[in-house]
């Protein structure tokens, strides 16, 4: 609970306009109030083990309990530094990071905006086809992207927006031995991937 309550003070530090915080979960044990909690969304698939990264690809059902409109996921080990009210503003269908070493289109789904019940066929797909996608595909993001992108559905947040700690806030060797990590100035959310 405390990773939850960290991250939905960040955003409430860092966001001006309205928002519901949605925290789907199997214990709401410790999580403040302000928080909605929700059972984590079923799959008609079992996935047990370390085939739980694909539990994401839930968020785009049909319907998703209440839930309506726009909605940003941020995965819980992140940092939110700076406000985010632009996220919320950027045109585009599904926005998700541009992958830091991958040049295939691939995201990484630390961070990503949809519309709720927009793009059900991605959920319905994976479902009737996971055996297939699992062989064809290492995990969730490389699989959203892809199915994204085939529907031209995919876009990419600015790359100063979300940042890598690894890649862009830690120092390289032998400087990382005396120097702290930074931010980078542009940044908005710090992903810890």
């Amino acid at each position: 609970p405390e990773y939850v309550n960290r991250l939905h003070a960040m955003v409430k530090r860092n966001l001006s306009i309205p928002f519901r915080f949605v925290c789907f979960t199997d214990n709401s044990d410790g999580i403040v109030r302000e928080v909605e909690n929700f059972p984590i969304p079923p799959l008609e698939l079992n996935l047990s083990g370390p085939e739980r990264g694909w539990n994401k690809l839930v968020t785009f059902a049909s319907e998703l309990y209440n839930l309506k409109g726009q909605a940003l996921f941020l995965d819980l080990d992140l940092l939110v530094v700076s406000p985010i009210d632009e996220l919320f503003s950027l045109p585009g269908s599904v926005i998700i990071i541009r992958d830091w070493l991958k040049k295939d289109g691939t995201g990484n789904s630390s961070v990503y905006r949809f519309d709720i019940g927009g793009h059900p066929e991605v959920l319905a797909d994976f479902q009737s086809n996971f055996a297939a996608i699992k062989r064809r595909y290492r995990n969730e993001q490389e699989y959203l992207s892809a199915v994204l992108l085939q529907r031209n559905a995919l876009s990419y947040w600015p790359d100063a927006w979300c940042r890598s700690f690894k890649r862009h806030c830690m120092h390289y060797l032998p400087k990382s031995l005396w120097s702290a990590p930074s931010i980078p100035k542009q940044e908005k959310i710090i992903v810890f991937h």
